[in-house]
């Protein structure tokens, strides 16, 4: 998964709650949420490292995802019961989204470089605010709307249309399939949130939806020519690492432990992972982001702060 999971579990989770009975390391959050966001900050590096096509990239780390997600979900559906039908649409219509948000973020990895299209994807904190205010009549606190000029300045300065020396290949072109990124994000989490209401297990959502994205992903790499269904190695080997640690244990250990964190704790961990994903580019992809660019990555961040960290405080005080 992208960027997204980490702070989007945080900009739609519930105020702290006491530890789930069988839930993965409920009673240790902090650990929990800190190895989930470095999980995920991994992921753009073992995109990159896997060197497959966008497309091909997004098939097969949900396709090696599904068989661990299939047992973990049985399980699940045994001790807390099946859900709806209607949940069950809900989590699959998501998995589209996801297909396509994706294949985006793998697009502006290529354009953008690793760190960079990891902060331009974390934008789907403010627009799943917004969108839920627009769709759902779930209206934003003042920090949120004041944040959306903040983190549009931060895409800016990251396009490289302000100074010299941009990194990437095509930064303008990265910045849009960051932002087409968030955008088709905010629709996953949308709706992964309403099928997932009224039930307290992560895994069943988490592999209908993967299910969907493994289809909808393949059918857009059939249909822009992007797709190749022949594993090879050693990139398949990065994708199976991908699939097992994003894709299926970042998002367990970040859905299950936000919620029971300290609320001013939360807006520090949104931040390890697209500072992380930066910091583990420059390390270990020698990406070299401009002083402008690196700007822009500190104005998102701000921003990101900025729309959750105060809110989640109040809600904690409820």
């Amino acid at each position: 998964m992208t960027a997204g999971p980490a702070v989007a579990a945080a900009s739609t989770a519930a105020p702290v709650q006491a530890p789930g009975k069988g839930v993965l390391l409920a009673g240790r959050p902090v650990p929990a949420a800190v190895l989930g966001a470095l999980a995920i900050a991994f992921s753009a590096i073992l995109v990159r490292l896997a060197a497959e096509a966008p497309a091909t990239a997004a098939v097969f780390r949900c396709l090696y995802a599904l068989p661990v997600l299939a047992v973990l979900a049985a399980v699940e559906r045994r001790r807390l019961g099946s859900r709806t039908a209607r949940q069950r649409r809900l989590a699959l219509a998501s998995g589209v989204f996801l297909a396509i948000d994706l294949v985006a973020w793998h697009y502006s990895i290529e354009a953008v470089g690793a760190g960079l299209a990891t902060v331009l994807a974390n934008l789907q904190v403010v627009l799943v605010a917004l969108s839920a205010w627009l769709a759902l009549g779930e209206r934003p606190r003042p920090r949120v709307l004041v944040a959306v000029p903040v983190v549009l300045v931060g895409v800016v300065l990251i396009s490289g249309v302000v100074g010299e020396g941009a990194y990437g290949e095509d930064p303008p072109l990265g910045v849009a399939f960051g932002v087409g990124t968030a955008i088709a994000y905010t629709g996953f989490i949308l709706l992964l949130r309403q099928g997932s209401r009224g039930y307290p297990g992560p895994a069943g959502p988490l592999f209908d939806a993967t299910v969907a994205t493994t289809v909808a992903a393949l059918a857009i790499g059939l249909a822009v020519g992007d797709v190749d269904l022949v594993p090879s190695w050693p990139s398949h080997a990065w994708l199976v690492a991908l699939a097992l640690t994003s894709q299926v244990l970042g998002w367990l250990l970040i859905s299950t432990s936000l919620p029971r964190l300290p609320a001013a704790l939360t807006g520090v961990l949104l931040t390890v992972q697209p500072v992380g994903s930066v910091a583990l580019g420059v390390l270990l992809l020698a990406e070299a982001p401009s002083a402008w660019q690196v700007g822009g990555v500190a104005v998102i961040v701000g921003g990101i702060l900025l729309a959750t960290v105060r809110r989640r405080e109040a809600d904690a005080r409820r």
